[in-house]
């Protein structure tokens, strides 16, 4: 018999939300998005900086999106970002545990919106859903040492850097010096 955990991502998001910021639109994906989440996984620029068993990654893009949210949802809720209605990217929360009130973010954009403070607003409009709406008390990210693009946008959200260089499992064949950080 299969328990249903409350402190997966379905006992924080029963269902998908769509999340309208300032200046974009956090939506769940739909089939008709699998190309341009295609280009976004094929973009090796994109993921240079991130763990290799992304969910959108271990899948084709129509195949990802079909499980997204059965499947997906189990461990993370993945939106698509959207500005002026053009998908742009995905925002992620993953790793709710309900009973501290804990879950973590990240986000993935298109090479091509790199630098349009398009990271910055996706994830002030998911931190506004999940401290404001869904009462997370501690909110965490991870970074690549190197990855000093993503680290600004965490800085400029509010996050502080807590550990420095930690080796984790990314899927690399070596552990991953990754920074730790805290909102």
């Amino acid at each position: 018999m299969y328990i249903e955990r409350t402190d997966n991502m379905k006992g924080l998001f029963p269902e998908p939300p769509v999340l309208v910021g300032c200046a974009c639109v956090l939506r769940p994906l739909a089939l008709s998005d699998a190309e341009d989440l295609q280009r976004l996984t094929r973009q090796a620029a994109v993921y240079r900086y991130l763990p290799t068993f992304l969910f959108e990654k271990k899948y084709a893009a129509r195949d990802a999106i079909l499980r997204l949210y059965d499947e997906g949802l189990r461990d993370s809720l993945i939106l698509g970002v959207f500005r002026d209605g053009r998908f742009c990217g995905l925002a992620e929360a993953y790793g709710y545990r309900a009973p501290i009130h804990k879950v973590s973010v990240g986000y993935r954009l298109l090479q091509e919106e790199w630098g349009k403070g398009l990271a910055t607003e996706a994830l002030r409009t998911m931190l506004r859903e999940l401290i404001e709406n869904r009462g997370m008390e501690i909110v965490t990210a991870s970074t690549m040492v190197e990855n000093l693009a993503s680290a600004h946008v965490l800085q400029k959200n509010g996050f502080t850097l807590v550990n420095r260089a930690v080796d984790e499992d990314w899927g690399f064949p070596e552990p991953t010096p990754a920074d730790k950080w805290i909102r």
